[in-house]
């Protein structure tokens, strides 16, 4: 099993750089900002805290097109650290290989 320490060093080690979510839409320079129907996830990430349950945290990986990716981290649970803008936009992310996928807002 993975860490999140050593899913991150992988990424940063394949040029994956992380996106920072902002009103405008998720971005890693803030010169060019992505919406949702521009981003693909296409893998997923969950960790759980093997001494302390409420230790966990996903990350997201997302195709950002023309052979570029990037990923977001974020706590979940009790220590979701985003606020709910950053959580619906997530859920209209469509996820690569998955069924349909009903949109709601928190």
């Amino acid at each position: 099993m993975n860490t999140l320490s050593e899913v991150l060093d992988r990424l940063d080690q394949k040029g994956i750089r992380e996106l920072t979510f902002t009103q405008q839409g998720m971005t890693v320079d803030e010169t060019r900002f992505y919406k949702p129907s521009e981003l693909l996830i296409t893998k997923v990430f969950r960790f759980e805290g093997v001494s302390d349950p409420s230790d966990m945290s996903i990350v997201y990986v997302f195709d950002l097109g023309a052979n570029t990716y990037g990923y977001s981290v974020n706590a979940y649970g009790v220590y979701d650290d985003q606020d709910a803008a950053y959580d619906n936009f997530i859920r209209e992310v469509p996820e690569k290989d998955h069924g349909e996928q009903l949109l709601f807002q928190l």
